[in-house]
């Protein structure tokens, strides 16, 4: 007569171990996954790409990131940059509070009081600025406002080339010269004149410093 209960015993015993819950565990996070492999302060050197020298960058800190999706060079305390053409002759000073250079996509993010100046006397103003350097092309989807020494624009959307010698503005406002196009939508097409070199006073950068962390 023993024999029922041990088998019962055991039925049930089965049974609560089947309706246990089981702890899931996932790995722990490390602090590096997510860390920049190189952070920089006070850096002045110049940037080439495919042997020929791009630009100059300024900055306070510097980070390269290759872990984020896209990696990128992270500039939160500011950058100052100067762009070259083929010869090593300084085409635009730009600058900004904030900057994004997604490196396998060659686009720069400029945030937050972007100015771009021109030895042609350009000058450009907005919070946002696109640079995708595998167009050559200059983009800003915020209010932007563009003055050279002909003419006064102001516009919701702006793009430009990497020269900022043929730019475009829609919903523009501002003062026009003869021989601007202005087309059906409303937007200004326009090709900067070839204009004497002019000298430009920017404000003063930052010395280089050589410390890394």
């Amino acid at each position: 007569m023993k024999y029922p209960l041990i088998s019962i015993s055991v039925a049930f015993a089965s049974l609560l171990s089947c309706t246990q819950e089981k702890e899931h565990t996932a790995p722990a996070i490390n602090p590096r996954d997510s860390v920049s492999m190189m952070t920089s302060y006070g850096v002045n050197t110049l940037i080439s790409d495919s042997g020929v020298m791009k630009y100059r960058i300024v900055t306070e800190k510097w980070e390269v990131n290759q872990v984020k999706n896209p990696s990128r060079w992270i500039f939160d305390q500011g950058v100052f940059l100067e762009q070259f053409d083929e010869k090593f002759h300084v085409q635009a000073y730009i600058q900004c509070d904030t900057a994004y250079f997604f490196d396998q996509k060659k686009l720069w993010e400029l945030r937050g009081r972007v100015r771009v100046r021109t030895l042609d006397g350009l000058r450009f103003a907005s919070e946002e600025l696109y640079w995708d350097q595998m167009s050559h092309e200059l983009y800003s989807n915020r209010f932007s406002r563009l003055i050279t020494p002909d003419r006064e624009l102001q516009g919701a959307y702006f793009r430009s080339d990497e020269r900022m010698t043929h730019y475009m503005v829609s919903n523009t406002k501002g003062s026009f010269v003869k021989g601007d196009m202005i087309s059906s939508s409303g937007d200004s097409i326009i090709s900067a004149p070839d204009t004497a070199k002019q000298k430009i006073r920017m404000p003063a950068v930052p010395s280089a410093r050589t410390s890394k962390q």
